[in-house]
């Protein structure tokens, strides 16, 4: 799967919105150390833009700004031979179509190197009069899978949003059980009960996610 195949599944502006904030509160519970998760959701990002990003930890990462414009996804897998790092720049195509108005995404500190390169291997965009996500024109490079850019592994809990695939995944990445319903609940962003809380970590209660509720602005009671 490309970033085009990606484009293509992935749902419109507010429910991925919601889906990107159910998948960090989701970590947040199953893991209260910050360090060890994958995703997260800063609804505050600036007064008026929220971000999403996941990091998993070995070099590939994704991250979406939600603003009033619409919302822009950068995603970079660090195999990838699309990699800037390989091409001395991003690769043709990937950021040369990216509208004005998501144009300062492109070289915001938080999503280039130290030297201002921007760390991007796939990259979408969908504005808010738009209907339907879009990219750049470009060239694939001849790869062994169908995946050259990234997209296929990066994007995976966002193309398939699904408790089935969230399940698996984190049942995977914790190595514990993890219940279907409580991630039923989550997804679907209706208000936390202690009884939720403790069937995905029986450690935890409601009152001990209020900064993440708060960070996230996940619905509450």
């Amino acid at each position: 799967m490309t970033v085009q195949d990606a484009a293509r599944r992935l749902p419109e502006i507010d429910a991925l919105r919601k889906h990107c904030r159910a998948l960090a509160l989701l970590e947040a519970i199953l893991s209260p150390d910050w360090a060890y998760r994958n995703h997260s959701f800063d609804a505050h990002w600036s007064r008026t833009e929220a971000m999403a990003s996941m990091r998993n930890g070995s070099g590939d990462e994704w991250a979406i700004v939600f603003s009033p414009a619409g919302a822009w996804i950068r995603g970079f897998a660090h195999e990838s031979p699309m990699s800037p790092y390989e091409e001395d720049g991003p690769w043709p195509g990937v950021l040369d179509d990216v509208p004005e108005v998501f144009a300062a995404y492109v070289e915001e500190p938080a999503f280039t190197d130290e030297d201002g390169l921007p760390v991007v291997t796939a990259c979408l965009w969908r504005r808010a009069t738009d209907d339907g996500w879009s990219t750049g024109t470009i060239d694939f490079p001849e790869h062994p899978t169908d995946d050259p850019d990234g997209a296929g592994h990066l994007f995976r809990l966002l193309t398939d949003r699904s408790a089935q695939a969230l399940r698996a995944w984190a049942e995977d990445y914790y190595e514990v059980p993890v219940d279907l319903e409580a991630v039923r609940h989550v997804l679907a962003s209706r208000p936390l009960t202690d009884a939720v809380v403790r069937a995905l970590n029986p450690e935890l209660t409601v009152a001990d996610l209020a900064k993440d509720l708060e960070e996230t602005g996940y619905p509450q009671a």
